[in-house]
């Protein structure tokens, strides 16, 4: 399976569960690796038959941007479901970071890893 990325997306939205960080955007640094054929896409040289990323960047920017989640979990979930709404995307690895979030550690975050469901 090939992998197409995107590394490292900053945004800023409201995320967090103390009431002082709801009231402010923070940076919110989303990564992504999408799984899916790209065969289709060497042979035609036809963006049709690629991910998008640019497109699902955008999806993923306007979500974190709006959703004002309360948990880094939540929101790592909801932008792998918007990665998968892509039919070409198979399976998903997607990573929020919340940098600044404990104090001395850089960056915290979480990893989600989704896949198409064989419906």
């Amino acid at each position: 399976m090939d992998k197409v990325f995107i590394k490292n997306l900053k945004v800023r939205g409201v995320l967090g569960i103390h009431e002082w960080e709801r009231v402010a955007t923070r940076d919110i640094i989303i990564s992504a690796e999408l799984y899916t054929n790209s065969r289709p896409a060497a042979q035609s040289d036809d963006i049709a038959d690629c991910v998008n990323y640019s497109e699902i960047a955008g999806k993923l920017r306007a979500h974190a941007e709006h959703a004002a989640r309360m948990t880094v979990e939540a929101l790592a979930n909801d932008l792998a479901q918007i990665c998968l709404q892509d039919e070409k995307v198979l399976r998903v690895v997607l990573r929020v970071d919340k940098p600044g979030a404990v104090p001395d550690a850089e960056s915290v975050g979480v990893e989600v890893e989704r896949a198409r469901s064989a419906d």
